[in-house]
């Protein structure tokens, strides 16, 4: 239904056509716009009734005094590889596991594996690659997840949140004590709920669509054909390059797949190819304008230099066993 609007609003009342970059960047600006923060508004409400409702301050303080051996950051993402979601429309649960104080290693592995990793993908990937390299994507994804979940929940970063997250966590914490020992009903709390999830919304905004608008501006003014010409050759330095060439890109797994079909096919090596599909759907500009609300520029840069880090590894990786 989204996509149907974006087209009759684009197509047919703004009168761009299909075949013209600006028709491609504006109709993809509308139709990602509109889904994200409707997602963000009832992932924020389900977030906050899980939060009235769920003993979250419990889990938190279970996962942080209970020895789990990792067992949490494997949750957190293989929860995130069964989730479709791509780098931008995550945010929105991150959000929610910072608010209900759930680690932040275990969110982040959560944020990592999610775009990284989806059911879509994962049918178009046995298509077009094979059980083999399927698993081997699939299980590289989600190793991925845990190892830089632990990594980086190991660098105590919760003091580079942003001041809106703190507050919205204190804001939280309090409102939920309030409302346990009041044992308010649900009709009551659902309008504080509501209000909650709006102003998450209203604080995200006006970067959701920023971000989205540099998403759009690279997914129609790129030219095709612009990053094979890097990526086809066989040089130490292809991995790499690929992945800071995909980080202005913007794109879930399931629209890059096809792509990287094609890339491979003309001689790019594996290894290469999905090093760059990584980056495009894990390291993306509009993700890091989006995560800029929540984290400070800091804690943005270690986390985008550790998964970058992780995904060229592992295109090297893929390349030498493929």
């Amino acid at each position: 239904m989204i996509q149907n609007f974006a087209d009759w609003l684009v197509y047919d009342i703004f009168g761009l056509s299909p075949a013209t970059a600006w028709g491609t960047a504006v109709n993809f600006f509308f139709y990602d716009s509109i889904k994200i923060i409707i997602l963000l508004f009832f992932i924020s409400i389900l977030m906050g009734i899980i939060n009235a409702y769920f003993p979250i301050e419990r889990l938190r303080n279970y996962l942080m005094t209970h020895k789990m051996y990792g067992l949490q950051y494997l949750l957190a993402s293989v929860f995130g590889a069964i989730t479709p979601f791509c780098s931008c429309s995550s945010i929105p649960l991150f959000i929610g596991f910072v608010k209900g104080g759930i680690p932040l290693g275990v969110t982040f592995a959560f944020l990592i594996t999610s775009p990284l990793v989806n059911e879509v993908a994962v049918a178009m990937f046995l298509g077009s690659f094979g059980l083999k390299i399927t698993l081997i994507y699939v299980l590289s994804g989600i190793l991925m997840g845990v190892i830089g979940g632990v990594v980086l929940g190991r660098m105590k970063l919760h003091p580079y949140l942003s001041d809106w997250v703190k507050q919205i966590q204190a804001n939280s914490s309090a409102q939920a004590d309030s409302w346990e020992k009041e044992h308010t009903t649900f009709l009551k709390r659902l309008p504080a709920i509501v209000h909650d999830a709006t102003q998450i919304v209203r604080g995200v905004l006006v970067y959701i669509l920023i971000g989205i608008g540099i998403g759009a501006f690279m997914h129609g003014f790129v030219p095709e054909g612009f990053f094979q010409e890097y990526l086809s050759k066989d040089n130490w330095l292809a991995v790499p390059l690929s992945v800071i060439l995909a980080v202005p890109m913007y794109a879930n797994a399931a629209g890059i797949v096809p792509v990287i079909e094609v890339f491979v096919a003309k001689g790019i090596p594996v290894g290469t190819a999905i090093a760059f599909m990584m980056g495009v759907v894990g390291l993306s500009l509009p993700e890091a304008t989006l995560l800029k609300k929540v984290m400070t520029w800091r804690l943005i840069g270690i986390f985008f230099g550790t998964v970058a880090f992780f995904i060229i590894l592992s295109g090297y990786l893929f390349n030498y066993i493929l």
